[in-house]
Formats: C-alpha cells, sequence, structure tokens
C-alpha cells in the first residue's frame, strides 16, 4: 500500500475540491481506467483540516502502488500526464524525486 501526505495551499483547497468531485462524477470513468492501467485496486484521497494546514492523504493499493510515481513519471498517456500536472500544481510535487523526508511508517495493523 502507498500513503502519501500532501500539503494543501488554503488558496487551492476550492481547486482541489472541485477536481475530486470531477474524478467522482463526469471523469469517473478515466479514474477508473488510470488505475486500472496503474494496477491499482484501491485509490483514495482524503482532505484533512489540521491545525497546521491542509492535508491531502492519498492511499494507493494493489500491485501498482509501489511504483506508482515512478510509473507516472514516465506515462506519456494524457490522463497520466494531467494528473502529474495537477499533482505539482496543487502540492508542489515532483514526480521524478522522492518525496522530501522519510516515507510515512505502519506502525498499527
Amino acid at each position: 500500500m502507498g500513503v502519501i501526505l500532501a500539503p494543501l495551499a488554503a488558496d487551492k483547497v476550492g481547486a482541489w475540491r472541485d477536481w475530486a468531485a470531477s474524478m467522482t462524477g463526469p471523469r469517473k470513468a478515466e479514474l477508473d481506467d488510470f488505475n486500472k492501467r496503474n494496477g491499482l485496486t484501491k485509490h483514495e484521497a482524503w482532505i484533512c483540516e489540521t491545525p497546521a494546514g491542509t492535508v491531502i492523504c492519498a492511499i494507493h493499493e494493489g500491485p501498482g502502488a509501489p511504483h506508482l510515481m515512478p510509473t507516472l513519471a514516465k506515462s506519456t498517456n494524457a490522463f497520466d500526464r494531467e494528473f502529474v500536472g495537477f499533482l505539482e500544481a496543487m502540492h508542489g510535487m515532483d514526480v521524478n524525486k522522492p518525496p522530501p523526508g522519510p516515507m510515512p511508517t505502519k506502525v498499527i495493523g
């Protein structure tokens, strides 16, 4: 399972929520195809309001989860490229590099 915690600036929360609504609404088939192509059997995102600001917690499960970011970095699929652009615009995430700091550590379960 992959877990990603990504900060989200206050001025981007509305755009992030709009994007999320499109992924569960009119663009759901595209997201379903993305998950299937990338070997994800579960793909969830949670918006977490904390005293330190908004954080997105994304969970990826399935055989492709451990390789999702490197796979996205190499993909030429139009939806994947848009997804990568969204991650960069919303979170400053560069899928070509490992995230700063240590990866989350599972401690219960």
